[in-house]
């Protein structure tokens, strides 16, 4: 980390959890402290050095004039340490001030995009470091960020979502090997950045300056292009600006000419969230009084965007009334997936008939197709209907086979007094695409096959966000 440091400014330290930074004027001095966690060992003052000297080598890719060599510490005329020297940068012209100061970042991130895209273009790439992005690779880094953190989950962490997580991430590791396998085919793991944080962005008149890249570790360095955008689309989330993520995320698309996999993208966000979540813990330990909150906020982003990653087909039936299209609704919007409600299929194909069996099967048939179309590109996709008919359930199960996804049935129940309730309140009020009164609901009631293997939820007192909640942790792997 590098800020703003004048001639004028006075003389400080700014401390991480494996540095120390001094401030003196036009320049700032990097100690590394001698600490040893399970991904770094610094109680050696020769490895001090030598990733003193590899930090320079490595960050002059980036930022050249801003690295500008190795000081020798020494003390009565003998060396004792070694430092990284480097030019300090305005602070206000850090791009996480600019985020939070809600300035327009469009131009700025442009500009970080196209600096990335080349940088990416030109790194590094050999068999050796292609094998960073298969799913052993993935996994062995995983283990090891679980194995750090475990000593934090329960009290740092809650318990429940760190174990959601580890279940998402073993899941998403066991379908993935195909993608990872044709990243790695198509030349996308390289030699990267792997910390880019916004906080390690400098904006400059003359260009970009991009900071503080891992040096202490090949293996973490190494990745998927993937990653380096992930990790900067999730610090900018965290600042609050989840739109300029998007659209930095398309800017790189554009200037590197390839569209990176949506639930791949969201996978490797959720894994740099965990890892900074890992970082604010270790701070935590060392006594930092606002890390603790830190952790727990990057923890849930890596849950939300890892349960995003998920490549399904989510069935949300139940009984008119039930509260299957709120539920539907609500759990595309958390998760960003599409929702396709089968009202809506029927009323675009004027196909209205009181329900009778023909009418059903072409809304059935289209929205599946639909929702093959979907998976097919890569997406995920709720699909809200009662699924009544087994046979309906089955030809969807067909389609999420056929694509490689998971098949995630929910059948919502509520009570029937409740249900007439609702139906009749949305009658009364209208402009609903749902058709279905009382008499339909108990007509469907008398057809409906069993759902054994759905996840049920009960709607009947609960508000759409605790049976997103409950949907959500019952869908956990």
């Amino acid at each position: 980390m590098v800020t703003d440091s004048g001639a004028t400014s006075a003389p400080r330290v700014v401390e991480t959890h494996i540095s120390l930074l001094f401030f003196v004027g036009d320049r700032v001095y990097k100690l590394r402290k001698p600490v040893r966690y399970d991904f770094v060992d610094f109680t050696d003052p020769e490895v001090r050095r030598v990733d003193c000297e590899r930090e320079v080598a490595l960050n002059r890719r980036l930022a050249p004039d801003v690295y500008l060599g190795v000081a020798e510490l020494a003390m009565g005329g003998h060396p004792i340490d070694h430092l990284v020297v480097m030019r300090a940068l305005p602070g206000a012209r850090r791009l996480a001030t600019l985020a939070r100061d809600g300035v327009d970042l469009t131009p700025v991130l442009r500009d970080v995009a196209t600096t990335l895209a080349s940088f990416h273009a030109k790194a590094d790439r050999s068999e050796a470091i292609s094998a960073a992005g298969t799913a052993a690779a993935l996994g062995a880094t995983w283990a090891d960020n679980f194995d750090e953190t475990s000593r934090f989950v329960g009290s740092v962490l809650p318990a429940d979502d760190d174990r959601e997580i580890r279940g998402l991430v073993r899941r998403w590791l066991e379908r993935s090997s195909d993608l990872l396998d044709r990243r790695v085919s198509e030349g996308s793991v390289c030699d990267g950045h792997g910390d880019l944080q916004a906080e390690d962005i400098f904006c400059l008149d003359d260009g970009i300056r991009i900071l503080d890249c891992i040096e202490f570790s090949d293996e973490l360095r190494h990745g998927d292009v993937c990653a380096d955008v992930a990790f900067l689309a999730m610090d900018l989330e965290r600042l609050g600006r989840t739109t300029a993520a998007a659209a930095f995320v398309r800017d790189y698309e554009e200037a590197s000419g390839r569209v990176l996999p949506p639930l791949l993208l969201h996978h490797y966000i959720g894994s740099r969230a965990y890892v900074r979540a890992k970082v604010a813990c270790l701070r935590h330990e060392q006594g930092d009084p606002s890390a603790a909150a830190e952790a727990r906020i990057l923890h849930a982003l890596a849950l939300r965007h890892l349960r995003q990653a998920r490549h399904a087909l989510v069935l949300v039936g139940g009984l008119p009334g039930s509260g299957k299209s709120t539920l539907a609704s609500a759990m595309g919007a958390e998760l960003g997936w599409t929702v396709l409600r089968s009202d809506e299929v029927r009323r675009e194909r004027d196909e209205w008939s009181g329900y009778d069996a023909a009418a059903v099967s072409g809304v059935y048939a289209e929205m599946v197709a639909r929702a093959g179309r979907v998976l097919a590109d890569g997406g995920s996709v709720v699909v809200d209907a009662t699924w009544v008919d087994e046979s309906e359930r089955a030809a969807a199960a067909r389609v999420a086979i056929s694509a490689g996804a998971e098949l995630l049935p929910v059948c919502c129940i509520c009570d029937t007094a409740v249900a007439t309730a609702r139906i009749t309140e949305r009658m009364r009020h209208g402009g609903d695409a749902s058709e279905a009164t009382p008499e339909v609901r108990a007509l469907l009631a008398g057809r409906m096959d069993d759902w054994p293997d759905a996840i049920v939820v009960d709607t009947t007192s609960t508000v759409p966000g605790q049976s997103v909640t409950a949907a959500l942790r019952a869908m956990a792997p």
